[in-house]
């Protein structure tokens, strides 16, 4: 698979990868499976989405922030892959966390923005188990974040 012509395609670019914003590494790899650390709506190393959903980010912005980790999170991948995403085999698992107000539940609409992405880049390889989870607060203030387990060969 051609990952950065499937992005063009879309109207979309893999970033350079994040670097991390702690004490942590961006991926590990065990076995088949690379478990990319949770990703913030990070562009140009700006926080792109922050705040809490929906009072200080609208659902529809908040989704768009989910799919900025999804291509944060492939740039991961990408640099583990050595770019070769011919040893791509799927998408097993996503969590989504969400900053959400009192009584905001709809976690997973949010959530829908990354695994909706997944499925237009890479099909039925795509879809994947999720968590959606609402929190008081994340990361450098930021409004979603997103972790992510592929299979590869």
């Amino acid at each position: 698979m051609d990952l950065r012509a499937k992005l063009a395609s879309l109207g979309l670019w893999l970033p350079a990868a994040p670097q991390p914003v702690a004490s942590y590494v961006a991926a590990v790899r065990s076995g088949n499976l690379i478990f990319v650390s949770g990703q913030l709506p990070l562009k140009d190393g700006k926080l792109t989405g922050a705040g809490t959903v929906p009072s200080s980010m609208t659902l529809d912005a908040a989704q768009a922030a989910a799919r900025i980790c999804v291509l944060n999170a492939l740039a991961i991948i990408d640099r583990a892959l050595d770019g070769e995403w011919s040893r791509f085999v799927r998408v097993v698992r996503l969590g989504v966390f969400v900053a959400s107000d009192d009584g905001f539940t709809e976690q997973s609409r949010v959530a829908n923005g990354a695994s909706d992405l997944l499925v237009e880049v890479f099909g039925e390889a795509g879809r994947h188990a999720r968590a959606a989870v609402g929190v008081n607060a994340l990361p450098l203030g930021a409004a979603v974040e997103l972790e992510m387990a592929v299979e590869v060969r």
